[in-house]
């Protein structure tokens, strides 16, 4: 679609081509993105959902997963918008059109999918019977689960945007979306043990702040650690020399009514400081994702404003 722009300023051709976008939006079935969000929330939400914010290792697992659900729908609203029209805005660009209002336009429109991405994650959490945080640290306790959210999503639309703007067509930005994707799943720090210069390359990633703005949320180190129970549950029945002692320690500590404590004290040997709940934790994170936002939209521009020169 070719838009007459030659002696327009830079807020008129923001609000034609948020135009544009939304009719895509309507007309070219954009709207998909929002009932594949629903999907793979729902789908998530029924394998690990149940345990989050209910104990460590279910928080951890269910932080993760969720801001890779977060991830997922960033990279794929945005991998293919701008190498698909890539002859359509060198065009334009030559006809005066200002990358910066480009560039916003895009901004504004992502801002609305991945915040209604965000509320369909959340809605989707609460029907699924998700325990939600029951302290804010910044706003209401929601509040501050949609903007962690949001910001997870849309740190990952701008590095999608990005890479949109870097490569040449669709294929290719399609081929890239797997290695961004392994590469914030490995670098979160959530589930491998990073230390040294791959530790200081998680703070590269989105999964990593996303990770643990959702544990602080869930108030990580004030809850249980399963895994010691579970792990002594499955060695019921061992005898050492005739004897079980396994099962007297169990059988005990349920007597007595300690398992609770058992799991609380193993929750308290184990915390962890990188998901402190405080204001300042969480506000750090956000700044962080915020920056992720700021920084790939300022090399978007920067790529765009030299379309001209390039001759693939």
């Amino acid at each position: 679609m070719d838009t007459k722009i030659r002696h327009t300023g830079r807020l008129r051709q923001t609000f034609v081509y948020l135009g544009k976008l939304f009719r895509m939006f309507i007309f070219r079935n954009d709207w998909k993105v929002m009932p594949m969000a629903a999907f793979i929330s729902g789908l998530v939400s029924f394998v690990v959902g149940k345990k989050m914010n209910v104990s460590m290792e279910g928080t951890l697992r269910g932080a993760f997963a969720f801001s890779c659900i977060c991830i997922w729908n960033g990279f794929f609203n945005s991998i293919q918008v701008i190498c698909r029209e890539r002859p359509i805005i060198k065009r334009e660009h030559r006809g005066g059109l200002h990358m910066t209002s480009y560039v916003f336009a895009h901004m504004l429109y992502q801002a609305f999918l991945c915040s209604c991405q965000a509320a369909i994650t959340i809605l989707i959490m609460m029907v699924a019977k998700v325990k939600m945080p029951t302290v804010g640290y910044v706003f209401h306790p929601m509040a501050d689960l949609f903007l962690t959210m949001f910001l997870i999503t849309y740190a990952a639309d701008m590095i999608a945007l990005f890479i949109s703007a870097l490569v040449k067509n669709t294929t290719t930005a399609m081929t890239v979306v797997p290695f961004l994707l392994i590469f914030q799943l490995i670098f979160s720090g959530g589930f491998f043990s990073l230390t040294g210069n791959a530790y200081k390359m998680s703070y590269l990633t989105v999964s990593k702040w996303g990770l643990t703005a959702l544990c602080a949320q869930g108030e990580y180190n004030s809850l249980p650690m399963t895994s010691l129970w579970t792990s002594m549950s499955k060695m019921r029945s061992l005898e050492i020399e005739g004897e079980k002692p396994v099962d007297e320690m169990l059988d005990f500590i349920t007597a007595s009514k300690r398992k609770n404590e058992l799991m609380l004290q193993c929750g308290s040997n184990n915390q962890d400081k990188r998901y402190e709940s405080s204001t300042a934790n969480v506000l750090q994170c956000w700044r962080n994702l915020g920056l992720f936002i700021a920084g790939f939209a300022l090399l978007s521009v920067i790529l765009l404003e030299f379309i001209d020169l390039d001759r693939r």
